[in-house]
């Protein structure tokens, strides 16, 4: 079977940026996801269009194909209390350098750089960190079939169904750099809903895997 839409697809990758490798599913632990559902980067998808478990691809895509360019406007500052979770303020989460996990309008959990820490607020940039990057993947097709009435509905591992977990939220805004808030009280609570981001192990499916949709 053909890679179409609503093709449930497993495959292998690597990311290369820069030189260095960036992302990769090893056949252990390998991607998969349902074709045209937009889970995916829409051009990593459109790359792999009519391919058949077996075969090989490469290709490259433009920082535009990708996850775009750094918009400064995607920089903000969150007051401290939105750090709150159960009533605690989450001190080990507000120091540079540190990612913690923001939902977007889609209910979707997305990475925050903290770029710092004054009295009362934190700076984050929640620009992707494949931003401004052309990113070259290579890899292969392992299984190509047709997704189920219940993937359609639910998800490939029923993530539709809990698309409003993780910790904090943005306030409709995301895609234009507004709105965020932090861990907010009533959430995922401790630990939230991971810190992953480009460069983590693909677990099998590919949250937190770099090929993802931008938002």
């Amino acid at each position: 079977m053909k890679i179409q839409k609503n093709s449930v697809v497993e495959l292998t990758y690597e990311l290369e940026v820069d030189g260095q490798i960036a992302d990769r599913c090893p056949v252990e632990r390998p991607l998969d996801y349902i074709q045209g559902t937009g889970s995916l980067l829409p051009k990593f998808e459109e790359n792999l269009e009519g391919l058949e478990p077996g075969d090989n691809f490469k290709f490259t895509l433009s920082p535009d194909e990708g996850y775009g360019r750094r918009d400064p406007d995607r920089v903000i500052e969150l007051p401290k209390e939105a750090f709150m979770v159960n009533g605690d303020m989450r001190e080990d989460l507000m120091k540079p350098g540190t990612t913690v996990p923001l939902l977007n309008h889609a209910g979707q959990v997305v990475p925050g750089l903290v770029v710092s820490v004054n009295e009362t607020t934190v700076t984050i940039d929640v620009n992707s960190p494949m931003a401004d990057k052309t990113l070259n993947f290579s890899g292969s097709i392992l299984s190509v079939r047709e997704a189920t009435e219940k993937e359609l509905t639910e998800g490939l591992h029923g993530e539709y169904l809990h698309s409003n977990c993780g910790c904090g939220g943005c306030g409709g805004h995301h895609g234009e750099g507004h709105g965020c808030s932090g861990c907010g009280e009533g959430r995922c609570g401790e630990g939230g809903c991971g810190e992953g981001g480009c460069g983590s192990d693909c677990g099998g499916h590919h949250d937190g895997g770099c090929c993802h949709s931008k938002e």
